[in-house]
């Protein structure tokens, strides 16, 4: 049997199946944007505000025992995900998030009806508003679900990318005795090995793993207790400071307060701040998959030095190719992390006085970054990092008849005349080191001193 609800606009019917209300089911009607509902860490982050608030009411003697345990019990089950399809307003909804709001509202408040022997829909013993949303606004409780819901993701995010580095920090140890030409400006270069390339590839991971880190923890500061435009209105002068104790505990970390509620509500800035950091670590990755690429590319008209796992058949035409699709696959999950940075910019600089109502399109493009890292990343360090094969051969090969080896001349000969010679040796087609004990310009027990690709590509910083 369908259950009537109002609101302040009229009344309308609704399944007696669904534990959302009459704001819920307007919004759906408003907004078949995109399809697409909001992510299961907003879900659980919203109710453990809505479970926090509910206890921090109680303890202040404005909620009594009966409802407010009821609405704990039922924010708890949303929590635990066993209510995640009942969460069906569009990402793309009003501004501010009002309707994801009230959804959360309606969906905790109907699920505390029923575990009080009442119907659905009666709102006149416990509403939505009046109960759940006790001391709260959209305008603080959306920010501050968003930077709980970031702060989970994030850490998942920030331990792959330990596990990435790791990785790479292997390989790197594994090859720290292969010699290589190193390579500037898409040219040969003075030695380095293999090893070293690698190790770089791990710092830089870690280097963006730990801005995420320090942008993450600037997200513990929330924005809640503000309500709707900064100044506490209708919240108990307790409630900020009780609520924030009791999210403490549900985020496992201390959870602060806003410097200024007012700039709290204005401001988006800590949430684009953190995207930024996503887009940063999205540029390091993409220009590491691209060497991953080149050093792999051939086998026979590339590069070549490095040697992937084979995961899949690389063309549907030509029989036997193999194609580096876990990299390729990378770069595209990082322009899209990158793209989706774009848009919380964008909505990060549309706020206007008391209030930024884009909020839901920001943390909808950092949540879905984070989740497509975080389910890539393992599998990319799995099926490639772990498997990859350096062609030591192929290494030296290269680099013997590599004419930077001739800046290793330069302190004996000096720039132009070691200049001469690489161009020489070019031309001739061998290598410096030949090429300099024909002349005479070495014997051949200082060439084997003087132009040791091993001792020159460990460095100074090895």
């Amino acid at each position: 049997m369908p259950r009537t609800e109002h609101d302040s606009l009229g009344t309308k019917e609704l399944p007696d199946k669904v534990y959302y209300g009459i704001q819920t089911a307007r919004a759906v009607e408003n907004f078949p944007v995109s399809g697409l509902r909001e992510s299961p860490e907003l879900i659980h982050a919203y109710a453990a505000i809505k479970k926090a608030a509910a206890q921090a009411n109680m303890e202040l003697k404005l909620l009594r025992e009966e409802p407010g345990n009821a609405i704990v019990a039922a924010a708890e089950e949303v929590m635990s995900g066993s209510l995640d399809d009942q969460f069906v307003v569009d990402v793309f909804q009003a501004g501010a998030g009002t309707s994801f709001n009230m959804n959360v509202n309606e969906v905790i408040a109907n699920r505390a009806l029923e575990k009080l022997a009442r119907p659905r829909g009666d709102y006149g013993f416990l509403s939505p508003n009046d109960h759940v949303n006790m001391g709260q606004s959209s305008n603080d409780t959306f920010p501050t679900a968003c930077h709980i819901a970031v702060i989970s993701a994030g850490g998942t995010l920030v331990a792959e990318l330990a596990g990435l580095a790791e990785s790479l920090r292997v390989k790197g140890r594994q090859f720290v005795g292969v010699a290589k030409s190193g390579r500037t400006h898409l040219t040969d270069a003075v030695p380095v090995t293999l090893g070293a390339e690698i190790k770089a590839w791990a710092s830089a991971v870690e280097r963006a793993a730990e801005r995420i880190g320090q942008r993450r923890d600037d997200l513990m500061e929330l924005p809640i207790g503000g309500t709707a435009v900064g100044t506490g209105t209708n919240a108990h002068p307790d409630f900020r400071k009780t609520v924030l104790a009791r999210l403490s505990e549900a985020c496992g970390g201390e959870c602060r307060p806003a410097k200024d509620s007012y700039e709290a509500l204005q401001s988006r800035a800590q949430l684009a701040a953190f995207s930024s950091s996503l887009k940063e670590l999205a540029q390091e990755l993409v220009r590491i998959a691209n060497d991953i690429r080149l050093l792999s590319s051939g086998p026979t008209t590339g590069i070549a030095e490095l040697r992937l796992p084979t995961v899949q058949p690389g063309s549907s035409a030509m029989p036997g190719k193999v194609n580096p699709v876990m990299a390729e696959c990378l770069n595209m999950v990082c322009f899209q992390v990158i793209g989706n940075d774009a848009a919380v910019s964008l909505a990060a600089q549309a706020g206007q006085f008391e209030l930024n109502v884009m909020t839901p399109v920001m943390v909808h493009n950092i949540l879905s970054s984070i989740s497509m890292l975080n389910r890539f990343l393992p599998v990319f360090r799995e099926k490639c990092v772990d498997g990859i094969e350096a062609d030591e051969v192929r290494c030296r090969k290269l680099l013997d008849r590599n004419p930077a080896m001739a800046t290793l001349l330069v302190p004996r000969i000096g720039y132009l005349k070691a200049a001469e010679l690489a161009k020489r040796a070019m031309e001739k087609g061998v290598s410096v080191k030949q090429l300099a004990v024909e002349d005479g310009i070495l014997s051949e027990e200082e060439a084997a001193e003087l132009l040791d690709p091993e001792k020159a590509a460990r460095g100074l910083y090895d």
